[in-house]
């Protein structure tokens, strides 16, 4: 795709240097831009457009009935992050099929489970069990697909409900992705590119060391698998340094075996959006090379970058809020 400005650097950026995925008009408007240059028309940009508002207000805590986002690694730049990469995929993969396409309501239907496929993490108004939608870590993708199941006939793609509920578990550990039932091998793919997208994203991102030390941590310590629960409960985490030192491993075999085996390479539909390279997964390895070197030294004064700040402070309802207005002309 052609972009027309000048790569720009900083954390608020998407791995090419070409989004501000802190944003989301940004990224509704790239994401737009990429459907017409797949298909040639703009027919479901009004589509996309809907969800990405719809997004912002649900992220922002004026959807009604839920609260705002208070989750700091799983936050709105995680999730717009997740759909540029998921357009991109699909562009990709597209461009290199030219039968047994995926079509335009397929390419829709991934935008927007991509944009909710962490709707989970959401509190509702009238929840007082959870002090932190991390809270859900474990069972967030199950509701992910509920609230799916709810939203999408607004968009008139109440049909897709039941398939919308299963693909979203491609992103997740609560069900076992090989024994997750779709009958098209085309909405199996679907499946697959966003299983991808929710990795490569996360993983590419200049910040992602920093935030498993000071966001996902405190996630995971909040939802039990983190921390000192007492002698009855062993966490897999013991502090933050503790999941660090084991995330080469956690990448080199859980994450290497899902993009390679169950999500069949689908992160090589990059290298052909990007004309022969693949930024997502050379961010990656640097950042896990970058890490190992630290876990040998055990020495992590390194990371000192900031990642923005993305939450709702108190959990507001941010009424004025530049998130809250998504305006855009799809050039």
């Amino acid at each position: 795709m052609t972009v027309h400005s000048h790569p720009k650097h900083g954390s608020e950026f998407d791995v090419s240097h070409q989004v501000n995925i802190t944003r989301p008009e940004e990224v509704s408007q790239y994401v737009s831009s990429l459907y017409v240059e797949t298909y040639g028309n703009s027919e479901s940009v009004f589509k996309i457009v809907s969800a990405f508002n719809d997004f912002v207000r649900l992220y922002t805590g004026a959807f009604e009935g839920y609260r705002a986002c208070d989750t700091q690694y799983h936050d709105i730049q995680h999730s717009l992050d997740v759909t540029l990469a998921m357009a991109r995929l699909m562009n990709g993969y597209e461009r290199h099929h030219r039968t047994q396409r995926l079509g335009k309501e397929r390419f829709l239907l991934g935008i927007v489970i991509a944009l909710f496929h962490d709707a989970g993490y959401i509190r509702s108004r009238n929840d007082h069990y959870a002090r932190n939608g991390a809270v859900y870590t474990l069972t967030h993708v199950t509701r992910s697909g509920e609230f799916l199941k709810k939203y999408l006939p607004s968009l008139g793609l109440g049909s897709l409900c039941q398939l919308a509920s299963v693909l979203v578990h491609f992103t997740g550990y609560e069900l076992d992705i090989d024994q997750l039932e779709v009958e098209d091998p085309r909405d199996r793919k679907i499946g697959e590119l966003l299983g991808t997208a929710d990795l490569i994203a996360q993983m590419s991102d200049r910040c992602y060391l920093e935030k498993c030390r000071d966001r996902l941590y405190r996630e995971f310590e909040m939802c039990g698998l983190a921390g000192d629960h007492g002698s009855s409960h062993t966490p897999v985490f013991r502090s933050p340094e503790d999941l660090l030192a084991k995330t080469p491993d956690f990448y080199r075999t859980s994450v290497q075996r899902r993009l390679t085996k169950n999500f069949t390479r689908a992160f090589r539909f990059m290298n052909i959006h990007f004309e022969g390279s693949n930024p997502y997964m050379e961010a990656i390895d640097r950042n896990i090379r970058h890490l190992e070197s630290m876990n040998e030294a055990g020495d992590y004064s390194r990371l000192r970058r900031q990642p923005p700040q993305t939450c709702c402070p108190n959990n507001s309802t941010p009424e004025t809020s530049s998130l809250a207005r998504i305006s855009h002309r799809v050039a």
